[in-house]
Order: structure tokens, then sequence, then C-alpha cells
């Protein structure tokens, strides 16, 4: 199979698929306009080479492996996205047919030039979706800034970083990346928050207020669009 086309299902599986249950064959070829049987010979073909998990008559979903393919696709779609819109302006009724397209040729260091010189944004334009965080060895966009690009690491794991605010009363991880300028980083390192930092949920209140976390023996209260800026490591 062709990598574009590889990627295409990854991406799409990856976008039906709630709290990772599997997704159905013929809602993966409605989503891509393709034939039923043609998405069950190809699910067959990416299961043998370990990208998803597939049964017949149950469905698809995403291995780790799979799943960090699908998030890098996003990644460079959605930073296209914002691109095509806010450089180009192009109208937000078209950006993501054309970012389609582009998505797939898009190197990584372009990806990262491009994150650059957009500043780092945060949502993608049409839906708002939270752009993925780089697969960069950086602690924060303000590092990615100051560094040289070709001096920049990659780590490309396959766990997922997971906003702060996907984590649930008593879930433990360890703080791998901050979104935001230079105000955000330096309140959240004086109170502790730096990378490699482990924290626990100890409280999550209700309708949308803070989040209650316990880091390096103390404990306190972040609001959610602050928590949305901390990418952690279950």
């Amino acid at each position: 199979m062709e990598k574009e086309i590889v990627e295409q299902y990854l991406k799409t599986i990856q976008s039906l698929s709630e709290k990772g249950k599997p997704v159905k064959t013929t809602e993966i070829a409605k989503a891509m306009g393709i034939a039923p049987a043609t998405v069950t010979e190809s699910l067959q073909k990416m299961a043998k080479k370990r990208l998803i998990k597939y049964e017949p008559y149950h469905g698809a979903s995403l291995t780790s492996k799979g799943e960090a393919i699908a998030r890098k696709v996003s990644r460079k779609h959605r930073l296209l996205e914002r691109f095509l819109s806010d450089v180009l302006g192009i109208e937000k009724s078209k950006v993501h047919e054309q970012a389609c397209q582009m998505e797939h040729t898009l190197s990584d260091e372009a990806e990262v030039a491009l994150c650059r010189m957009l500043n780092h944004p945060e949502t993608c334009p049409d839906d708002k979706k939270t752009i993925p965080p780089c697969g960069l060895d950086v602690e924060s966009c303000i590092e990615c800034k100051s560094v040289p690009a070709s001096d920049i690491k990659k780590i490309d794991k396959e766990e997922k970083l997971r906003q702060l605010t996907e984590l649930k009363k008593g879930d433990r991880a360890k703080v791998q990346f901050i979104r935001g300028g230079r105000g955000v980083v330096e309140s959240l390192h004086k109170i502790g928050l730096t990378k490699g930092a482990e924290v626990e949920v100890v409280n999550m209140a209700p309708f949308s207020g803070p989040i209650e976390i316990c880091a390096r023996g103390c404990r306190m209260a972040i609001g959610r669009g602050v928590a949305s800026k901390i990418f952690v490591q279950k």
C-alpha cells in the first residue's frame, strides 16, 4: 500500500474512534468514500504491519505505532490549515480539503519550520481542535524558539502525550511538554511543573472548574485553561 493511503486510513480510524473503541469497516468506508470490500482488504494488510488491530465483524483500532503515525499526520494537517487560513487567506470552508492534499508530502523539517513561522499555534482554525505537540525533545515552545532546528533531537515517542485535562482523578503522569508563551512557562516553573515532574490528579472540579494536583510534594489547583497547555505521559 502507498504511504499516503496508509496515512489516510490511520487518520480516519483515529478521528472515528471513540475512547479507543474499534471502528467498523462500514464507518471507515463511508468516511473515505471507498467500497467496504476494499477497506477490509486494506485493513488486513495494515494489521500484518502491526499498524492496527483488526478483527472481522468487530472493526479496527490503532496500535501504538499506528497511533503515532496518525498523530503526526494530524499535526501536519492542522498546521497546514493554519497556514492556508491565516497566511494565505483561503476560506475556512476550503482549507480542510487543501490540507488533506498537502499533509502527506510535508517533510518533518518543513513541519518544524512551519510551526515556528506560525508562532506555535495551539488549535486549527475550523473546529478549534488541538494541534498535537511536536515530536521534538524540547520542554516548551519557548525552548524550541531559542535552539537552532539542526540542534534539536527528535524523540518520536509512540506513547501519546496527553493534555493534563484528559486525565482522571487518581491518575499519575510525568510532565513532558508545556505549550504557551514565556509567561505561562515561567509561572508553571515557579510552582515546580517542569519537564520530568511527576503529578497526581487529586480532584477534578465539576463544570470546567480547576484541577487539583499533587506535584513535588505540594498540592495545588490549576485552571483548565492552563492545564490544557501541560502535556504529560502516563
